[in-house]
């Protein structure tokens, strides 16, 4: 006798199924929503930790070659959803709308940080989640150019109101400075700017917060990785040796204030030529992927540098939403996958280890 397709039969070939990045099983981890059978159908809902997951086509393979032998089995109808987990100890340090804050940092200048920035933050957004970028490089804040922005809305009451880019929540430093003024301020006034920004904005509800910090390991990243606990941090590097080099300076420093590092960004890995589209290493090949290895953390992605990165930075539009299908915009979605599956790892697994001011 076939025995009755069941929603305990199929919650228990489901059990089975294991989300490749968190280890664990889709049941057990509540990713599976509003299961119904109706004959030889099973519908259901699978729930994400994040709407840029770059396993997703894995997952989905997984799923019904466990559910394809269950007898009664005829057709599967699944649905896809996100919700992203909030980091712990935000919302108790008052950043209650905002799950998750990552920093994007370089040991030096030059590495092609806000572009890495941008591109991530607009890559995330695209895919579905809410996102926001905090331009905290008070002194060089590029965001609004690269996004094509210049001025903000009206205040509400007494909070600043984030302009909006390419589906993206917006704030700089450049929004309230003439173009050709320079800001000219001592450690206590970035920290009183770095607070203004975290606790004064109207963020509204974000799965992400991309904070562009400025180079090196001064007082505003001290500043920002003291405020609040942080999810992680992303460094951007070039293959060249003194940007590797630079780069274990960055790391330690987050090391010392207890924020996780989620990984490496290999800007500028080779040049390729927009007339013959031949590939060259300007910088020693790989050196982005041995650093990595070295300090036995993941290599989150390898952007070539292409012309037209540039350009559509200056223009005011990254270059994943000029080009989408472009390799350059695809080598940044597929890094900004890399990034949200980590946040999704760190926050699922950590517990608050915050060094407060």
């Amino acid at each position: 006798m076939t025995p009755s397709l069941t929603q305990e039969r199929v919650l228990q070939a489901l059990a089975q199924v294991k989300d490749p990045e968190l280890g664990r099983d889709l049941v057990s981890l509540g990713m599976i929503k509003d299961l119904a059978i109706s004959g030889g159908t099973v519908s259901f809902t699978l729930v994400l930790t994040t709407p840029a997951c770059p396993l997703k086509d894995r997952i989905e393979q997984d799923v019904r070659d466990a559910l394809r032998p269950l007898p009664g089995v005829e057709q599967i109808n699944l649905t896809w959803a996100a919700m992203v987990r909030q980091s712990p100890g935000l919302g108790a340090a008052g950043l209650t709308g905002i799950k998750n804050v990552v920093a994007v940092g370089s040991g030096k200048g030059g590495v092609g940080k806000t572009t890495v920035s941008v591109n991530l933050a607009v890559a995330l957004a695209r895919d579905g989640a809410r996102v926001g970028l905090l331009d905290a490089d008070i002194y060089g804040p590029n965001v609004p150019l690269m996004l094509g922005v210049r001025q903000l809305p009206p205040l509400q009451g007494d909070k600043l109101v984030p302009a909006t880019a390419h589906g993206i929540a917006v704030m700089s430093m450049g929004f309230l400075l003439k173009d050709d003024e320079a800001v000219v301020w001592r450690g206590p006034m970035l920290h009183g700017a770095i607070q203004k920004f975290l606790r004064e904005v109207l963020w509204g509800e974000l799965d992400y917060l991309i904070v562009d910090l400025p180079p090196g390991t001064g007082d505003v990243q001290l500043t920002l990785s003291q405020s609040i606990p942080l999810t992680g941090a992303v460094i951007v590097t070039t293959p060249q040796d003194v940007a590797l080099l630079d780069v274990k300076k960055a790391i330690s420093m987050f090391h010392k204030v207890n924020v996780p590092i989620l990984g490496l960004v290999e800007n500028m890995s080779t040049f390729i030529c927009p007339s013959c589209r031949t590939e060259t290493a300007i910088f020693r090949r790989g050196g982005g992927r041995a650093a990595a290895e070295a300090m036995q953390t993941p290599l989150l992605g390898e952007i070539p540098l292409v012309p037209s990165v540039c350009e559509a930075g200056d223009r005011g539009t990254p270059i994943v939403v000029a080009a989408p299908t472009s390799p350059v915009a695809q080598a940044f979605v597929q890094m900004a996958r890399q990034v949200a599956a980590r946040v999704s790892v760190l926050s699922a697994q950590a517990t608050p280890q915050f060094v407060g001011l």
